[in-house]
This record gives C-alpha cells, structure tokens and sequence, in this order.
C-alpha cells in the first residue's frame, strides 16, 4: 500500500504523537535487494580496504584515489543516482546501507567516500539544470571523476554563510571570477570538480557554483593537511585567483548557495550517522575477541564485571544507533515516494524529502558520533596498554572516529540546530507543541494519580517512560519559550540542555520500538538480549534527561515555578519498577562473550 500523508509522521512529530511498533522500519526489515547490496559492501570491504589499513595509515593517497575507483567500478558511488545519469536509481535505504558498511574498514575510506557521493555529487543532483546533471552526473557516478565540496574558509566555519570568496561577474556577462581561499576540503588533491560557495557582490546570501579542477586557471593547492586521523583522506586548502566559471556553472540561482549548503549538510548528517554504525560493530567485536583471549589472574577478562559493563554498554549503544538511523531512513524514503506520487520531480521530492526530517537528522548525527567515539575509547581501555599501541586497532579507530563529532556541522550546533528547528516547525504549524505543553503544565497543577497502573505487557512500563520523558521536554522547552522568546537563541547552554533530552527521547523510543517489531514477529525468547538492551538504554536516557532537566530548570525559572518544574520532573523520571541494570548488563556483555562478536 501506498503511503500517505498521514500515515507518515512529520519531522519532529515522534515528539507529540505516538509511534506503533509495526510503522518504524528496523535493519530486519531490509529486502533482498538490500541484503545482496549490504553483503556486496561487506566482501568489498574486507576484500579492498582492511587488509590495507597500515597503508591508509601511512598516508597513501594514491591508494584511497584507487579504491574509490574500484567503488565507481561496483557502482557504490552512484547507488543514489538516477538511472538517467548512470546511477543505480536505489532508495534511500538502500544509499545507507551502502554507505554504513563502505565506511567502517577506515576513516580515511569513509571519509572520501562521504565527500565524493554526498557533498561532492548530490549539490549537482538536487539543483542542477539538466544540461548540468548529464554533463557531470555520469562521470562522478561512475568514479571516472571525483568531486569536492568547498564551503569552509580560515574566517566561516560553523558560520558557512560568512564566507569571502567572491564571484564577479565579467563585462560581457558570459563567466564569473571567483577570488578567495577555501580550507579543510576533503577529495580536494584528486578530484576534478568543486562545488564553490562564493558571494556575488553584497549579496546577503552566497551562491554556489560547479568549478572544473584546471590549475591553467587560477587554481592552486595547498599541502596535504596533518591530521590526528582519517590520515589518508586527502584535506588540502585551495585558492582561487581569478579562476573563470562560465556563467551556466552557476548551481541553482543566485544567492541560493546557503540554502544548498544547509540541504546537502542534511544529507550528510543522516549519512554520517551510517557511517559511523559499522565501526562501531568492528570496535565492540574486537574488543570483546581480545577480551575472551586476554587472560588475568588466570581468568579471561571478558569474566570481570568491569569489563562486562564497557563490553554491554557498546553494544547497547550500537544497537540503538541502528534503531534510530533506519526508522529516520525510511521515513525519508517514504516521504521522497509520497512526493513523487504526489507529482514532484526526483530533484524536489529527494530536497523536501530529506528537509522534512531534518531534526532527526541532527539528532541521529550527534548521538550516533558520539557514541563510536566512546565505543573506541572503551575498547582502548580494554585493551589496557597494547590499546595505547599502534599495533593494535583501536588507537586508529579511535582517532578516525574523533572528526564525526566536527564535520557536518559541529555537535554543538546540530544540538542547538535540533531544538531551533522544532521551534520553528511549532510556528509554522507542522507540529503541534503548544498543546501538548500546555496539557503538560495543567498536569503540574493538578493532582498526580496514585493508581498502581498494569505494567503486565512488555515494555509497558518503559513506554510510559518514554511518554513522561517528552513531558519533560514539553516543559522545559515550553517554559523556556515562554520566558525568552526570540531571545532563545541566544540561550546556547540551555539550547544544549533540552537537546540532549531530545535526543534521547528519540534514540531511546526508537531502540524499544525496533525490539517490539521484532518480539512479535520472531518470538520474545529470540529478543532477549535485545529486551535488555532496550532497557539499558532507557535507564541511561533517563539519567541523562533527569540531569539536563533540572540543569534547564534552575537556569531560568525561580520561586514557586522551579519547585513545581522540579517536582514534576522528579515525577516524570521515575520508575515504578527500577530494572535491575547491573543483571541486563551480564546479560548482554554474557551474549557477546560467547559469540566471540556484535551479534544483534
């Protein structure tokens, strides 16, 4: 069946509407489409970059430019592409998965990868003319050209729309010079395209242009950057003097340039997201090998409880990272064939297909970033001091994972972005939470029941939870509103504060729904240890929301309306029936332990 606009929540909605089990799409879902691609990736993988890992280490640009040709030779480079230019024409389920098990046998890979079929293709998909899409579309489909994205400048980073390059128009009205200096441009040494941010005159807004990679025109490179990781990502700065663009290179219209770097960040955001998920299986299945070897006292570490914590916490993370990336994923999808059916092109469908979700896609980039980093930090620790050693995986994992949490927008600004965009789409009507905040605040006044509820179902009582945790939200968030206004911008740490219980509303929601999918169609005893990993995740969500809401309470609210905001926070934040976390944790490090891997 067709899905509809209202079958199909709106960005943001999880928020103020509640979520069946059966409408969230789960990795267990993927047909065999996906799983012949998926497993295509993984022989790829395991066939062209692992086993050269030391080489990528070693700074061996030459290799990552070879690999990503062998990528265009599959095809993975245009797996989003419209068959009309070469592409495979895949959904976008399909273009992560690709890009989730491409990205995690380095970061290097990973990253070239991303700035080639992400920021470097896409700007040309979505908002070229025709004649643009057939001329370059093909070749960087196929890995025959290579493309770069160049926004950043030594005075814009988080603040792309600052930048200097200029773009001037010629006495004849034929072409323009661009003049200026762009820096941190991944792909830059071996690419033949750039997508150029510059400003046109006073323009308020910068315009985007496809600039062919010519050093006979104003075109220079600087050295190879050195990086803490993704050693043999090839990051140059690139300078422009005079450098003439025909007037037909201009991508969409002028002063649009913001708008195209804010929609392809989008993108990448989700992408990243899926980058990151694969690692983080490597990391946890490496780290639990080493634990079932290492012995100590005579005993294998993995039997030490504080290891079981490290090992049962990487792998909850991880499972919950793939819950909330592949719900997100299918949203999309589903939104970009609604448009279609509706009658928009793939160019329109794919753009406000993608912006629709764009909290999510925010939220995904910063959970999911942060936890591989922490996945790799935790598997040097259990690697003790050889974990330290270059000999050893993890210290590269780890300093690979470390950039997810800059590019694509700092985590700080994608919290921030998050909330700011939920506020908004409340004032544009497309999600309703001055209602629900309101319902919230009567709650507070009223009196609380004291009815033991039924908690005999399966995650019923977690449910509830999650329920009582988007009324923390709603109250913080509404009061905050309240009190500043339009000033909330400027009200970074509180910003920072309700996005992070945001952030696990939807990670935590998204982690129990994928488990209840699967309990009723696989059986509960199969799900086991999936059960307890939504457990554990919910308890630690909680922890972090009852912390973050009292932080934001006590910053902006006094008197009687802090000690009424803190009872009922205090209220939302408690179980009935306290899981015992210590016992999941066993549980779920005990099932990794004996498959010896991330099994999940």
């Amino acid at each position: 069946m067709e899905a509809t606009e209202k079958d199909i929540l709106r960005g943001g909605q999880f928020l103020v509407k509640e979520t069946k089990c059966e409408d969230v799409f789960t990795p267990e879902d993927f047909n065999e489409e996906q799983k012949m691609m998926r497993d295509s990736v993984i022989e790829f993988n395991d066939r062209e970059i692992i086993p050269h890992k030391e080489r990528f280490e070693a700074k061996d640009y030459a290799l990552t430019e070879e690999v990503m040709r062998k990528a265009g030779d599959m095809g993975f480079l245009g797996v989003s592409v419209p068959e009309a230019y070469g592409g495979l024409g895949m959904g976008f389920v399909s273009t992560m998965i690709v890009c989730e098990y491409i990205s995690s046998g380095t970061g290097s890979f990973s990253t070239a990868f991303g700035a080639h079929t992400g920021i470097g293709t896409m700007p040309i998909t979505l908002y070229g003319t025709e004649e643009q899409k057939k001329k370059y579309v093909p070749k960087l489909a196929t890995g025959e050209w290579f493309g770069a994205y160049a926004l950043t400048e030594p005075g814009a980073g988080s603040d792309a729309n600052s930048g200097k390059t200029t773009a001037t128009l010629s006495e004849d009205g034929k072409s323009y010079k661009i003049n200026g200096q762009k820096m941190w441009i991944s792909n830059a040494g071996f690419c033949n395209l750039f997508i150029v941010f510059a400003r046109i005159e006073n323009d308020k807004n910068i315009t985007g242009f496809i600039v062919e990679k010519d050093f006979n025109n104003g075109i220079t490179l600087g050295e190879e950057e050195h990086k803490l990781g993704i050693h043999a990502s090839s990051t140059r700065q690139v300078f422009f003097s005079d450098t003439v663009v025909p007037v037909e290179n201009m991508l969409a219209g002028r002063g649009e340039g913001f708008k195209i770097a804010m929609n392809a960040l989008n993108i990448g955001r989700i992408k990243l997201a899926a980058a990151c998920l694969d690692s983080q299986r490597r990391i946890t299945t490496t780290a639990v090998q080493y634990a079932n070897e290492r012995k100590q006292f005579n005993t294998p570490i993995s039997d030490f409880g504080a290891i079981k914590l490290k090992l049962a916490e990487m792998a909850t993370n991880c499972y919950a990272g793939e819950s909330a990336s592949y719900r997100a994923a299918k949203n999309i999808e589903d939104r970009i064939a609604m448009r279609e059916a509706a009658g928009n092109s793939h160019q329109e469908a794919e753009l406000k297909g993608v912006e629709e979700y764009a909290i999510e896609c925010s939220i995904l980039k910063v959970a999911v970033s942060e936890d591989v980093q922490n996945c790799a930090d935790e598997g040097i620790q259990i690697f003790g001091g050889m974990g330290f050693s270059k000999d050893t995986p993890m210290e590269a994992a780890w300093r690979d994972a470390r950039i997810a949490r800059i590019y694509e927008g700092t985590n700080e600004i994608n919290r921030m972005l998050s909330v700011g965009m939920l506020v908004k789409k409340a004032m544009k009507g497309h999600v309703d939470l001055l209602g629900p905040a309101t319902a919230v605040q009567n709650e507070l006044m009223g009196i609380p029941s004291f009815e033991t509820p039924d908690y005999s179902e399966l995650f019923a009582e977690e449910k509830e939870m999650i329920a009582k945790l988007k009324k923390v939200f709603l109250m913080v968030a509404g009061a905050a509103v309240q009190k500043f206004g339009p000033d909330l911008d400027g009200q970074q740490q509180l910003l920072l504060a309700a996005s992070d219980i945001l952030i696990e509303i939807y990670m935590a929601e998204s982690t129990i729904l994928r488990t209840e999918k699967n309990v009723k169609r696989f059986g509960e005893k199969s799900q086991e240890t999936q059960i307890a990993m939504a457990k554990l995740y919910l308890y630690n969500a909680v922890s972090i929301v009852e912390k973050n809401g009292k932080e934001s309470i006590i910053s902006f609210a006094e008197g009687d309306e802090q000690r009424m905001m803190l009872m009922g926070l205090k209220r939302f934040v408690k179980y009935q029936n306290y899981p015992d976390i210590v016992d999941l944790r066993r549980a779920i490090a005990a099932k990794v332990k004996s498959e010896n891997k991330y099994c999940f």
